[in-house]
This record gives structure tokens, C-alpha cells and sequence, in this order.
């Protein structure tokens, strides 16, 4: 079967844009720029549609690790083109151990998340639980992207307040939820910004996030910027 990873690449490089991969490089600096061919993302998300479609593609899901970012960015897409629930999640389990930066994390969003939240929050769970700093970045965006509106619950914002991270990529994205959380569901979460109950640089930059927003009054970045922690 090694053709089919092969051939996988060769159609990477066959859709490669120098340009672009300049540019991507900038933003992922903890990925060596021999591993970046350099894809843009709409490109990507059409072939891993094909792929989708093609046997071998169970195959290039168990070819752990890849050799190229973009490899891993197809590897995603692929994982949110699966319909059944629990393949899904087991795809994002054996996937997330080899996430090495923030965009191949950021872009993984299985669409049949969407008809399943009662148990993908065990889930979500069990990812913020995790000590590989992708797997809970990927715990909290999926808290934020599933669980911030009508599925919204208090506790959730204690389960990411829990997260104590030296990681600046964990808590860039505490701070991302927080300041979302802010836009949507203010009266809970301005207690947690009061009371101070997160990290100092998290609380601060979830302030500054959320001041940034259009989604938020002038009031309430007048009452922001009064909570910022020396």
C-alpha cells in the first residue's frame, strides 16, 4: 500500500503554490519548513472530498505519522467528511497524539459533532484532560465551537478555567474562549473575569481579545478594561 502514500503526495505537490507556502510557514513556526509543500486550504478540502470517496483513504488514516503539514491538514479534512459518530471520534483519537501546531488543530470540525453533543461532551472532557497540548487545544475548540449557544451550560466555563498550562498554545486558547464566551454568554462570564478565577496572562488576554470584538458592547469593554490584572 505504500503507493497510495505516495500517491497522495504526488498530488500535494501537484497542487503546490510557493507563495503560499512562504505565508503559511510565518504562521506555523513550530513546524520545520521542509515539511510545509504548501496548499492553500480550499484545494485541500476538495480532495480530501475525493479521497473521501476512495477506499485506499482507510489506509492513509492509519499512515501515522505523515511526512508533510499538508498530509496532516488533508488528514483532517478527511476525518470531517466521516458521517458515523463513533468512527469519527476514533479517528480524531488515533489523529491528535501526531498534531504538532496550532492550524491543524484549529481546522479539524467533524461535522456529525454537530448531531451528538450529549456524548461528545464526555469527550471534550477527556481531551481538556489530556497532557499533549494540541489534544486540549482541540478539547476547548470543540467546548467553544459546540457549546457556547444554546447547549451552553455554566459549568463548562469551570472545566476550561481548570486548565493551568504553561503552553502558550492551550492558553491562547483558553483566552480565545473566554473572549467568545463573553460575546454570547456575558452575565456568567464576567464572573469569572470579577473574580479573577483565571491565569493572569489568560485573563488579560481574553480581556484583550474580547475588547477587539465587535460582538461586544462599549459598556462592556468600558467594564474590560477596568479588570485587566497588573
Amino acid at each position: 500500500m505504500h503507493d497510495m502514500k505516495t500517491s497522495i503526495q504526488a498530488r500535494l505537490f501537484a497542487l503546490q503554490d510557493l507563495k503560499y507556502k512562504d505565508f503559511q510557514c510565518k504562521l506555523i513556526p513550530t513546524v520545520a519548513p521542509d515539511r510545509v509543500i504548501g496548499v492553500r486550504t480550499p484545494e485541500l478540502r476538495k480532495l480530501s472530498k475525493e479521497l473521501s470517496k476512495e477506499p485506499e483513504t482507510a489506509e492513509f488514516l492509519k499512515r501515522l505519522p505523515h511526512q508533510y503539514y499538508d498530509e496532516n491538514n488533508l488528514h483532517g479534512f478527511v476525518i470531517e467528511q466521516i458521517k458515523d459518530y463513533n468512527t469519527a471520534v476514533a479517528a480524531i483519537d488515533a489523529f491528535l497524539p501526531y498534531v504538532d501546531n496550532w492550524a491543524t488543530c484549529d481546522l479539524i470540525s467533524p461535522k456529525v459533532f454537530q448531531k451528538h453533543r450529549s456524548e461528545l461532551l464526555n469527550e471534550i472532557q477527556r481531551w481538556m484532560a489530556s497532557d499533549r497540548t494540541y489534544t486540549i487545544r482541540f478539547g476547548v475548540e470543540m467546548l467553544m465551537t459546540h457549546f457556547l449557544d444554546e447547549n451552553f451550560a455554566p459549568e463548562h466555563l469551570a472545566l476550561v478555567a481548570e486548565i493551568h498550562s504553561e503552553e502558550y498554545y492551550v492558553n491562547m486558547m483558553i483566552a480565545w474562549y473566554f473572549a467568545t464566551a463573553l460575546a454570547k454568554q456575558w452575565d456568567a462570564v464576567i464572573l469569572y473575569i470579577r473574580q479573577n478565577r483565571l491565569d493572569k496572562w489568560v485573563h488579560n488576554k481574553a480581556i484583550q481579545k474580547a475588547v477587539e470584538s465587535y460582538r461586544i458592547t462599549d459598556w462592556q469593554k468600558t467594564e474590560l478594561r477596568t479588570l485587566r490584572v497588573k
